[in-house]
């Protein structure tokens, strides 16, 4: 992993928490970021995949559930995170060059960790998933920031329009070859029917292996997703506005954004997989309002009490994502012979012994993904306290 260790520049014991995010962020976009990734790392890791509660499931199809609201979350947070790091590149354009080369290591990157994730531990190439979730926040991160750079706030709000108007049109209009009319059924849609073209069954994801969550095709609304990121995230940097102004219209903005969704929704439901335009919409709204009410508390009020357990995830996101998903495979490398006298991993006896005799099936799988959740915190706490930052 070409990865970075870097000190928090000039912390004392006696600075509050939160005056360590590095200089020219948000705490709160920090804060917004940290806990995204909690809630990412509470719902991918239940005890038991066969008992989950039900809002901490994707919605089987259409609708949204709060587990949906996830990965958008984190994609507007990567389009207002490229407003903060690539403002001063942006105002020197002899720079852009460099600064290109720059996005497109560390999205090379970002891809690469998603394939070595999806080959752990079997490293097979001929069934690896391609797509996923680093892979869509990579393809956005490089789209969105050459765009950050080489193009005007006015020009990203007409490209959004466009992308969510082209992307409907594509998934309701065109015939999906061999199939027939448009449709937006998860296995004969124009995405999945691209996805399986130009990947192969063999490469999509495990559980369909006829389409993929995160597919080619829809990855063009997630940009969507990122754009209005960078929109947000150039609004708040207009100094020449007053913080209460800024944090009204941008609830405002995500009024709108959540109303307009929910009528888009009538006629293109609003959908996490096929990532329709009324859901880069809803989704979108609603992160623009929690941002404008963290902004508010944290960064305008100062009201940062309560904000060290998600600052401490927001400053190492992608290191526990990936840490994350790891950890529990190599775990299970382990074996340990069970009750049963056959050998199980470690990661379940673990939880089998510990949560399973304690509490009822679906509290048990509940308890072990909270308890995931604060072995993290303790982890990065830790790497905070030694200012051990990780940088892709």
């Amino acid at each position: 992993m070409q990865s970075t260790i870097q000190a928090a520049a000039h912390t004392t014991a006696t600075q509050p928490l939160a005056e360590a995010s590095q200089p020219g962020r948000l705490v709160s976009l920090d804060v917004f970021r940290g806990l995204t990734v909690m809630a990412m790392i509470l719902v991918n890791n239940p005890g038991d995949w066969g008992r989950i509660y039900a809002p901490l499931e994707h919605a089987h199809w259409h609708g949204c559930t709060p587990t949906d609201l996830i990965f958008p979350f984190f994609l507007f947070i990567v389009g207002v995170s490229i407003t903060y790091a690539l403002d001063g590149a942006r105002r020197q354009p002899e720079t852009h060059g460099r600064t290109m080369v720059r996005i497109l290591k560390r999205s090379a990157i970002l891809f690469g960790l998603g394939l070595f994730s999806a080959l752990f531990p079997s490293f097979d190439f001929s069934t690896v998933r391609i797509p996923g979730v680093l892979a869509r926040i990579a393809v956005v991160f490089l789209i969105c920031g050459i765009l950050f750079l080489k193009t005007s706030r006015r020009q990203q709000l007409g490209l959004l329009a466009f992308i969510l108007v082209f992307y409907n049109v594509l998934m309701q209009l065109v015939p999906v070859p061999g199939y027939g009319p448009a449709n937006l059924e998860a296995s004969t849609n124009l995405g999945a029917w691209l996805d399986r073209t130009l990947l192969g069954e063999a490469h999509l994801w495990s559980q369909s292996r006829t389409w993929d969550p995160e597919g080619l095709l829809s990855t063009l609304p997630a940009v969507g997703t990122g754009l209005l990121g960078l929109l947000a995230g150039q609004w708040l940097r207009r100094k020449e506005v007053e913080p209460a102004t800024r944090v009204a219209w941008l609830f405002v903005a995500g009024s709108g954004c959540v109303l307009l969704g929910l009528i888009w929704n009538g006629w293109f439901p609003i959908n996490k997989s096929l990532w329709t335009s009324s859901f880069v919409l809803y989704t979108g709204g609603l992160a623009l309002a929690v941002l404008a009410g963290l902004y508010w508390l944290t960064d305008v009020q100062g009201y940062r009490g309560w904000i060290k357990a998600p600052l401490v995830y927001g400053v190492n996101a992608i290191t526990v994502f990936f840490l994350s998903g790891l950890i529990p495979r190599l775990l299970n490398m382990v074996k340990i012979t069970g009750a049963n006298g056959q050998p199980t991993g470690l990661r379940d006896w673990l939880y089998s012994t510990f949560f399973v005799p304690y509490f009822s099936p679906i509290n048990a799988s509940l308890a072990g993904a909270i308890v995931c959740v604060l072995i993290w915190l303790v982890v990065l706490w830790l790497m905070y306290r030694r200012n051990i930052i990780i940088k892709v």
